[in-house]
């Protein structure tokens, strides 16, 4: 799932991405197994706990280059950020509450895909473009 397109051309950046969809693609594989839900549901826990601590050093990684570099769209981003950091809380609590229906795991599964897809392939293309606008004109 990771492609060479979505490097924005700064290594750690680069890295904790791929690492990101690794780990999702990873789940995503798990779900479609055949197999136990016990087994399945182990992957759902997983996946939860490494994204709730991961994102969050991810993030403040990326925001604190996009503040070294001066980066224009910096709030903006940081809003996204903050607003899928409450998406995935959101889903512990319903995890929490109503427990790991299929559906919901399923449901989770699919926007972790597509908001890593749009954020790594759309805006954090923009922090890549900035930065080697401003690499150029030193």
């Amino acid at each position: 799932m990771w492609k060479e397109k979505y490097r924005i051309g700064v290594k750690r950046i680069d890295e904790q991405h791929e690492e990101l969809f690794r780990r999702v693609e990873s789940f995503l594989k798990a779900l479609r197994q055949e197999g136990a839900w016990k087994e399945k549901l182990a992957k759902v826990k997983e996946t939860l706990d490494f994204m709730g601590s991961y994102v969050v050093t991810h993030f403040a990684d990326e925001e604190q280059y996009q503040k070294e570099i001066r980066f224009s769209g910096y709030e903006k981003h940081r809003q996204v950020h903050e607003k899928f950091k409450a998406e995935v809380e959101n889903y512990v609590e319903k995890f929490s509450k109503e427990g790991f229906d299929e559906d919901l795991v399923q449901e989770f599964g699919g926007k972790l895909m597509a908001w890593l897809i749009n954020h790594v392939a759309g805006a954090d293309q923009q922090i890549g473009q900035y930065a080697a606008k401003m690499a150029g004109e030193v």
